[in-house]
């Protein structure tokens, strides 16, 4: 009864339509498919404005880049897991595989990775599949408005923004398929439809097909309002405006015409993957009942009007099933052949098998999983890729494994010809406990939830050792070292405050208040330079300071951090006996006197120095 429900409420959108029929269609012949997997050149000219803001080694294999998008306005995070062979071929480029989320995305995380066993399952694939995070309601399209917080425009981001980055940095070929669930299965075939020179394959699972029939664009805008918030007529406008028509797959379906097709969808009886509630064959997933017998309505009229363009397609109809992620996930391994067929990779892995040193050290270590890669060549020694992470060999360090972020930033660092050089143990947990570790031959990478994984070598180890790691004032690395912008030097981040190295003034951190107040004279490129000391204690307890090429800064609990500059009104306080003096601390930085000259107050008294003269005068 509640079936026949779920579909009468979804029935009267297909007013107009053809009848529904379960004919499969044909898909592509493989002389057919092979032929129009050639490779098509795009530029690689990244667009004006258009830059990688950040780039974060989830793992070895798994990237997330936060690019600035310029039609948008703000950066878009697009993670890539990259193909199969990344490492072992380092000169070959990948075909690509764009795969679209629902209409619940949220900005963290694609649903994909959240929801489905995607990460593992391309792990042994040799393509880079790119998942676009975030775009909430949005049908991954150029929208007339902005709304909602948001200046959604996804095609142009995604088929003209995007593309050159991924071809210039991250070895994509021109070689590119789609594929996207519910909302992203609908943006798949429009986008296809829309940019049919740049995908070969394209695939929807309980997409809807049909965006424009009657009542159809009403039961988007409910979906849309539900999911967030938003109103499609800041999309495409009112119904009426051609813009949906524009975008709707049924009207132009004719575009598909020699390209792979795959289409699925469920007939929202309760399947395999389902909770079944009180009634046989009918699903707790209510909601999710109704959409699906809305995909297949659609997908079994779209189907229809390709059989009748004369357009191959492998058309998916489940015996049962829901709207929901487990559907998903099936379909996606099931598509699988058809999508290596397009891309023209290989569906399986070619055998491999861990032999030697490496062999070895995996049979002792089945974290590992099986082999992905047979082993090959890096700088200095061997490697070989398993599903769940690396191992390194070289004659000084032996076989040593790698995994989860810790194997990522040692890719980010360039991995053994980069600064770290092999890994000389497996990882560890640190005393605290908090965390995890790997040394190197050149350094160490250190890693925590709250912190990420980031490498520590050089200089910068050196001191960090000295203070006692991460069990120091200083705590864990929280970003890369990097180089100062603007002056010669070094720079590492860690929970409380930093560690700098410069030529001629040595290694030291800054942290706490004093690195606050540091912060906000504008660090190394401020008066006070790059720091000369570490955090010390005054000579009477009272304060803490730390001393700059130019100045110290001072704190204590009753003052606050305050920084002294090198010149007559620091000549005028160690005159008077520093912070043990009549004028104890500084409560205040030097400051301009309208008139002309400077002045600073401190507890007890103020230095002011007028046309060369210095005066102070006492509380």
């Amino acid at each position: 009864m509640l079936g026949l429900c779920a579909a009468a409420a979804v029935l009267p959108l297909t007013v107009g339509l053809a009848s529904v029929s379960t004919a499969q269609a044909q898909p592509l012949t493989r002389a057919e498919t092979v032929a129009h997997a050639q490779p098509m050149r795009t530029a690689d000219t990244v667009l004006p404005g258009v830059k990688v803001d950040k780039v974060d080694w989830l793992t070895a294999h798994r990237v997330a880049l936060w690019v600035y998008s310029p039609a948008m306005g703000t950066d878009v995070q697009v993670q890539i897991l990259l193909a199969r062979d990344w490492y072992a071929n380092p000169n070959q480029t990948f075909p690509q595989l764009l795969t679209l989320d629902g209409l619940r995305a949220t900005d963290d995380q694609s649903g994909w990775t959240i929801n489905t066993d995607i990460v593992n399952f391309f792990a042994d694939k040799n393509v880079n599949v790119v998942l676009p995070v975030g775009g909430q309601s949005s049908f991954y399209t150029d929208w007339l408005k902005p709304d909602n917080g948001h200046n959604y425009q996804w095609e142009t981001f995604l088929t003209k923004e995007l593309p050159p980055i991924l071809h210039s940095d991250w070895r994509t070929s021109d070689v590119a398929g789609l594929a996207g669930l519910s909302m992203g299965g609908t943006a798949a075939m429009m986008l296809a439809e829309r940019h049919p020179d740049m995908f070969k394959f394209v695939a929807s699972y309980s997409g809807i097909l049909n965006t424009t029939s009657l009542g159809m664009p009403q039961a988007i805008q409910v979906a849309m309002l539900d999911a967030g918030g938003f109103h499609s007529e800041n999309m495409w406008g009112l119904p009426s405006n051609p813009a949906w028509a524009d975008h709707d797959p049924m009207l132009h379906a004719d575009k598909l015409k020699g390209m792979s097709i795959y289409i699925s969808s469920g007939n929202g009886v309760a399947g395999p993957y389902d909770q079944v509630g009180n009634i046989p064959g009918i699903s707790t997933n209510f909601a999710g009942m109704g959409l699906e017998i809305l995909s297949r309505l659609t997908s079994q009229n779209f189907a229809q009007k390709l059989n009748k363009l004369g357009i191959s397609a492998n058309v998916i109809y489940r015996p049962s099933g829901t709207h929901s992620w487990p559907y998903w996930q099936f379909e996606m391994h099931q598509s699988w052949p058809q999508v290596a067929q397009a891309l023209n990779v290989e569906p399986v892995k070619p055998p491999c098998s861990a032999t030697g040193a490496i062999g070895g050290f995996a049979a002792g270590a089945q974290w590992l999983g099986p082999c992905t890669t047979a082993e090959y060549a890096v700088p200095g020694g061997r490697a070989q890729d398993f599903l769940n992470g690396q191992v390194f060999w070289s004659q000084a360090t032996g076989a040593q494994s790698l995994g989860g972020a810790i194997g990522g930033e040692y890719q980010n660092m360039g991995g053994s010809g980069g600064k770290l050089g092999f890994p000389k143990t497996v990882e560890l947990g640190t005393p605290d406990r908090r965390g995890r570790f790997n040394l190197f031959q050149n350094g160490s990478i250190y890693w925590t939830i709250p912190t990420g994984a980031h490498a520590v070598y050089g200089d910068i180890l050196t001191e960090w050792g000295r203070q006692g790691f991460e069990r120091g004032p200083l705590g864990y690395p929280t970003q890369d070292q990097i180089k100062t912008p603007n002056k010669t030097g070094q720079v590492q981040a860690f929970q409380i405050g930093a560690i700098y190295s410069s030529p001629g003034n040595g290694t030291h951190s800054v942290q706490g208040e004093i690195m606050k107040k540091y912060g906000t004279l504008g660090y190394e490129d401020s008066y006070l330079g790059f720091p000369k000391t570490n955090e010390l204690g005054t000579p009477n307890g009272q304060a803490r300071y730390n001393g700059f090429e130019n100045g110290n800064i001072y704190w204590s609990a009753a003052t606050g951090a305050w920084a002294i500059r090198f010149g007559p009104i620091w000549d005028a306080w160690q005159q008077s006996g520093f912070e043990a003096g009549k004028l104890g601390l500084p409560v205040g930085d030097q400051t301009d006197i309208p008139a002309g000259g400077v002045t600073q107050n401190f507890q007890h008294g103020t230095v002011t120095v007028t046309d060369g003269k210095t005066a102070v005068t006492y509380h």
